[in-house]
């Protein structure tokens, strides 16, 4: 049932898995280690790979955090998490945030807190703050945008 693979053949769906969307490193390798190649063939496919472009952690890093950004609505405290977790470097990590301009991140947070906070129908104000102050730091938000919001949106909207 265990089926073996040549470095060929490995090298060839590899190069699918990857050109259907980016991957990083240690995606790339457990999926190799899964295909049952010893480390030394491990290392010459993703050396081939990386050679002909089809793994490009910079590049993985980038639509990693334009993705996670635009479509989960993630803050930047969740997408350098995600990518340490990944052992992306901190080069890449940077440049990666660099992806996502200061404009798109703010319109982004005030569009999600506001929609956050009319969401939670917590009549207590102490309870509704800490629902709403959980929710924004889960998706990954910096904590002082998160208290600063709260603490204007609390003042200003009065339940009735």
């Amino acid at each position: 049932m265990s089926e073996t693979y040549t470095i060929l053949q490995a090298l060839k769906k590899l190069e699918h898995y990857c050109a259907y969307q980016d991957r990083c490193h240690d995606e790339v390798v457990s999926k190799l280690k899964s295909l049952k190649m010893t480390a030394d063939e491990i290392d010459q496919v993703i050396v081939k790979l990386i050679s002909d472009n089809f793994l490009n952690e910079t590049r993985f890093a980038c639509s990693f955090a334009r993705g996670k950004h635009r479509i989960k609505q993630w803050g930047k405290v969740r997408i350098v998490n995600e990518l340490k977790f990944r052992h992306i470097s901190a080069y890449n990590i940077t440049t990666a945030l660099k992806e996502i301009s200061s404009e798109e991140y703010y319109e982004t947070f005030e569009n999600l807190s506001l929609k956050t906070w009319e969401g939670i129908s917590e009549k207590n104000k102490l309870k509704k703050s800490k629902k709403f102050c959980d929710a924004l730091l889960r998706k990954g938000f910096e904590s002082t945008l998160v208290y600063e919001k709260m603490k204007m949106l609390s003042s200003t909207k009065d339940e009735v």
